[in-house]
């Protein structure tokens, strides 16, 4: 569910968004937090391509967004939001509220093989 903020550092929002965490995120972030998974970190709330972005492993390049129930009417923003966080050089996996509540060892497995996997860096860079 991370944000698009305008200008600016994003840290107020960040923390804000961290503080007040959905069930699902602070669910996920308990697997995630100090490397647990697999030895790799990730950070939530991270800022790439002008969007606040969930969960993020720089190392493995990859983006975890956790969506509810309101992105079911927002698809397009999201397609949008995941092309230019791709852009970026980021891959982005989404899992729904629900998935992460009732079956977090898949969500874990299939971030697990995300992380192992990272796709190959984008040729494209931000602008063109």
């Amino acid at each position: 569910m991370g944000s698009r903020f305008r200008l600016g550092r994003p840290t107020a929002l960040a923390q804000s968004l961290r503080t007040d965490a959905t069930v699902s995120e602070q669910l996920l972030w308990r697997h995630l937090r100090r490397s647990q998974l697999g030895a790799f970190k990730f950070s939530r709330q991270l800022p790439i391509a002008g969007y606040l972005c969930d969960f993020v492993c720089r190392s493995a390049r990859l983006v975890v967004e956790i969506d509810g129930g309101q992105h079911a009417m927002q698809a397009e923003q999201d397609r949008t939001r995941t092309e230019r966080i791709e852009r970026a050089g980021y891959h982005v996996i989404r899992f729904w509220n629900n998935e992460v509540q009732d079956n977090i060892e898949n969500v874990l497995l299939r971030i697990l093989d995300s992380c192992a996997h990272p796709p190959a860096p984008s040729r494209q860079r931000e602008g063109e």
